[in-house]
């Protein structure tokens, strides 16, 4: 979807994808072959995702192995970033310790903080009804996507979110977002990238 909301918008973006179910960032280093991929370089941005990481040891976890992609990133050409994601529906109380660790762990590795969790929780908090959880109450539905999507391609190519397109082809399948649930997204993802605005995170201390 981000792809597809760069070919609207005279941006053409290139995408690759890893995404086994339920990989931690550990998984990907030691079970795919993204480390390969990495060395290869070739890439303008890599962004990581695992899990909410919402507890302690997930949460130093997230920013143990961020740091080391970071790293690995970085050595191949590319800019890290981070995407924040989002609890499960039942466990909405721990959204702030998602986006804690989310933002500690692009601190620590000096990564771009993409806050699609933070977009989320406003608009949850100010439409509780909206429609961005999926039947399973984790995986997003197509508007859930798509307010994901809008915070990382705003902030991957410096641009608004308020005004992008709300049909966009998807794998041959043209998607139509609400228009008034559109409107909301754009502006609750505006927020979110305001309230974090680096582009140029401050390299991590080793200490």
């Amino acid at each position: 979807m981000v792809a597809a909301l760069g070919a609207r918008t005279g941006h053409p973006i290139a995408v690759e994808m890893r995404a086994p179910g339920g990989f931690a960032l550990e998984d990907h280093w030691n079970l795919t072959d993204v480390r390969d991929e990495l060395s290869r370089g070739g890439f303008d941005w890599v962004v990581m995702q695992q899990g909410p990481s919402s507890l302690p040891d997930s949460g130093e976890n997230l920013r143990e192995w961020s740091i080391v992609f970071a790293d690995a990133i970085r050595a191949g050409g590319a800019t890290p970033a981070l995407m924040t994601v989002w609890p499960e529906w039942y466990r909405r109380s721990v959204f702030d310790w998602v986006i804690g660790n989310y933002r500690r762990a692009a601190r620590a590795s000096g990564s771009v903080l993409l806050p699609a969790g933070a977009a989320w929780k406003a608009l949850l908090a100010a439409h509780p009804k909206i429609p961005l959880y999926g039947p399973d109450g984790f995986h997003p539905t197509r508007l859930g996507t798509y307010a994901a999507a809008v915070v990382v391609y705003s902030r991957l190519t410096r641009s608004s979110p308020v005004g992008l397109p709300t049909a966009l082809s998807v794998g041959g399948t043209v998607y139509v977002v609400n228009a008034r649930y559109a409107r909301l997204v754009q502006r609750a993802a505006a927020a979110a990238l305001k309230a974090e605005p680096s582009l140029s995170p401050r390299l991590p201390s080793r200490r």
